[in-house]
């Protein structure tokens, strides 16, 4: 009894562990997706019109980039270690396609951003203006295509295939249905578009900030139009692809969306706006809903019957006291930025978007909303998916390292204190930064495009 009791603790603290230093780890990538993308339009637009805004807000992102990426390498490291320290189950019955699906990555991604990330942080005067732009494309790359392959790890472990298991152990049967497997290319397209709606609102909030306090308008003006440029068409783009994901998770995990949507009787479903589920009871305190949209919304017909969490035994089933919340917040915020996207296009038809103090404020609270989504939809897919690790095939239970309670309570809290230290350093120098704005930054000395000096500037300018 003992022994399975401290068995239990040390898998709970271990995903305790994994799930505060992923929520860490995630931002990073996700921003430096994002603004790795704002970098290659910014850079697209100063090569095009030599317009000294372009290149102040070009430098002043980059450092923001590599703020973020560096904070990401590091947090990542971590991660990666944990595999093998607390979930050497896992490695020893999946490491067959797991390991080289995350080496595709270091292979692939991360030897692609190091091999150009120099050139685009130092090479401002020391190559062409071409090389540098083709250097800052193929960051942008690296950073999709390391989203890829972790994308695609983690999809197999949500929806398995191409695979055989001998002797406990899952070999490889197909790599192409293992890499495409049932959810990844959904699930994919899902978290860049978060990234890409993340980051520019991020950008959207920085510039109302700077309108706000009169400072950096020539420059803050077009970066929250070029922001919206990004907002407004992924946020609807965002939500369809959205209720694609929930369809999958309904032909695939139809326990996870029961938990999400904290429905306990097959039945048809109502859309729960509110609810305490009650794990230990089986029931919801305090529903309250919309009688048949529930199954409209999953099951695209108003009398389609949902399958029930009371269909599945008790240890089969997921949290559903925190999936339905985590689930809710990814939506509500999703629908807000959708919101925003449509304020947005109003108040420029109006010529108003700049100076509606009520709208930028809003922006300023809003900035940090597309992370959160995030971390909450990570949260839901990540517990939407227990007791297992390898969906319906491996327990996580079974994959946990056989280490002492004492140890992972330890390690937690070694983490827990030294990402304070590090990452609260990171994120006040980035505010700083931010703080501090656009600088000037002198051009440089030569900068053409070919053989060409760059659109909109004099010949005295172009020497």
């Amino acid at each position: 009894m003992l022994e399975s009791l401290q068995t239990f603790d040390a898998t709970l603290l271990s995903r305790i562990q994994f799930g505060f230093t992923i929520t860490f780890h995630i931002l990073f990538p996700a921003l430096s997706i994002g603004l790795a993308g704002f970098l290659v339009v910014l850079e697209a637009l100063w090569l095009r019109t030599g317009e000294e805004r372009y290149w102040r807000l070009l430098r002043f992102w980059t450092t923001v980039f590599a703020l973020s990426f560096g904070m990401g390498v590091v947090s990542g490291i971590v991660l990666a270690y944990q595999f093998g320290t607390n979930w050497s189950g896992l490695m020893a019955k999946a490491g067959q396609i797991l390991g080289p699906l995350l080496s595709y990555e270091t292979l692939t991604a991360f030897f692609l951003e190091a091999s150009f990330l120099g050139v685009l942080l130092f090479g401002w005067k020391r190559v062409s203006r071409r090389t540098h732009f083709i250097s800052t494309v193929m960051v942008a790359l690296g950073t999709c295509i390391s989203a890829f392959w972790i994308m695609a790890s983690n999809s197999w472990m949500q929806t398995p295939a191409g695979f055989t298991v001998r002797d406990g152990v899952f070999y490889p049967a197909d790599w192409w249905a293992i890499i495409f497997n049932p959810s990844f290319l959904v699930r994919y397209a899902h978290m860049l578009m978060a990234a890409y709606l993340a980051s520019a609102l991020v950008v959207a909030g920085v510039a109302a900030w700077y309108l706000l306090n009169n400072r950096f308008v020539p420059l803050a003006r077009p970066m929250l139009a070029l922001a919206f440029v990004m907002i407004v068409p992924l946020a609807p783009l965002q939500v369809i692809i959205g209720d694609m994901a929930g369809l999958i998770v309904r032909d695939y995990q139809p326990a996870k969306l029961a938990a999400m949507e904290a429905q306990w009787e097959t039945g048809v479903m109502p859309l729960r706006l509110f609810a305490i589920p009650n794990q230990q009871a089986a029931r919801n305190d305090f529903e309250i809903g919309i009688p048949k949209l529930g199954s409209l919304i999953t099951q695209h017909s108003f009398d389609a019957p949902v399958k029930g969490l009371r269909e599945f035994p008790p240890a089969e089933r997921p949290n559903a006291a925190i999936i339905f919340w985590t689930f809710r917040v990814m939506v509500g915020i999703g629908f807000l930025m959708l919101a925003i996207a449509l304020t947005a296009s109003v108040l420029a038809i109006k010529k108003r978007l700049f100076t509606s103090r009520w709208f930028l404020r809003a922006l300023t609270f809003a900035s940090p909303l597309g992370f959160v989504a995030i971390v909450a939809g990570w949260y839901t897919a990540e517990i939407g998916r227990q007791p297992y690790v390898i969906y319906g095939l491996l327990r996580t239970a079974d994959a946990v390292s056989p280490v002492t309670t004492g140890d992972v309570a330890l390690s937690l809290t070694s983490f827990v204190i030294f990402y304070s230290a590090v990452f609260g350093a990171g994120f006040w120098y980035l505010a700083r930064t931010i703080r501090s704005g656009p600088v000037e930054v002198t051009l440089p000395a030569a900068p053409v495009l070919g053989n060409r000096p760059l659109a909109g500037m004099s010949p005295a300018a172009a020497k």
